[in-house]
């Protein structure tokens, strides 16, 4: 292959002058929206959780769950049928595989769990939560009670679940939620990524859009703020249409205030 062929093609430019890129357009794509990422949501708590959410309705408790007590700590299943607080786990770990339980739906309001020796928990005439049940019925059915933004695990005889102060196991003894009570069900599974792709100068009125465009793009040199004065239904109309940044762009380069109208 001959060095012609190596050659790059490029626009022909002149000795002595220079390209230039126009901040201008760039400027204007970014305005439209056309040259910017949807912006991801990321679930904080989920991230501190290796991952795992917090489930926000009985619906989301299903399949591969863990139960956590305080901050970090959870249920954890024993070769006995018995199950204990786990140690706490450092910020962005998940549960250990003891931790870890699968969700069966009940109905719209109760689930079973079963842990991973294959066993469902249950709970016992003496308050005690066993995990020695092989087929599910009305004592190892839990129901998700969700208050506040707090949620408790509700047995068959009206006791909560909770973790003994004392020897941290794991009983259902009282039928009013205290603080050893409140737990969360954490759920591993896939989600629908959230994606936020309003920008911030589009939240509010066609009125206070077209004042927060102004705000980022036009020039205050004598310290006003120049709006356009004509009718707001033309945005209406717009917006309708599909072509609302063009139209208020428009209407900026109309008041000569704008630092990239021409």
């Amino acid at each position: 292959m001959s060095d012609y062929d190596h050659a790059r093609i490029k626009k022909l430019v002149l000795k002595g002058e220079k390209h230039k890129k126009s901040k201008k357009r760039k400027k204007e794509k970014d305005e439209a929206g056309s040259s910017k990422k949807p912006k991801v949501l990321v679930d904080e708590d989920a991230v501190e959780h290796g991952g795992w959410w917090t489930a926000k309705t009985a619906a989301d408790i299903t399949g591969t769950v863990s139960i956590e007590f305080g901050d970090r700590c959870y249920l954890k299943a024993m070769d006995n049928g018995l199950f204990t607080l786990g140690a706490p786990h450092n910020a962005g770990d998940g549960p250990d595989p003891e931790e870890i339980f699968t969700a069966f739906p009940i109905n719209d309001r109760k689930v079973a769990f079963k842990s991973g020796y294959g066993k469902y928990l249950k709970i016992e005439k003496d308050g005690m939560v066993t995990g020695r049940s092989e087929a599910v019925g009305s004592m190892e059915q839990w129901e998700p009670v969700f208050e506040e933004k707090r949620m408790a695990l509700l047995s068959e005889t009206g006791h909560f679940m909770s973790i003994d102060p004392e020897d941290d196991a794991c009983v259902a003894l009282r039928k009013k939620v205290g603080q050893y009570e409140i737990c969360k069900v954490r759920s591993n599974a896939t989600r629908d990524v959230v994606i936020d792709t309003e920008p911030k100068e589009e939240k509010g009125d066609l009125g206070e859009v077209e004042k927060n465009y102004v705000k980022k793009f036009q020039k205050f040199q004598d310290k006003k703020m120049r709006i356009n004065q004509n009718d707001i239904k033309e945005l209406e109309d717009a917006k309708a249409q599909g072509s609302l940044h063009e139209t208020l762009l428009d209407r900026r380069s109309k008041m000569k205030a704008d630092r990239y109208c021409k």
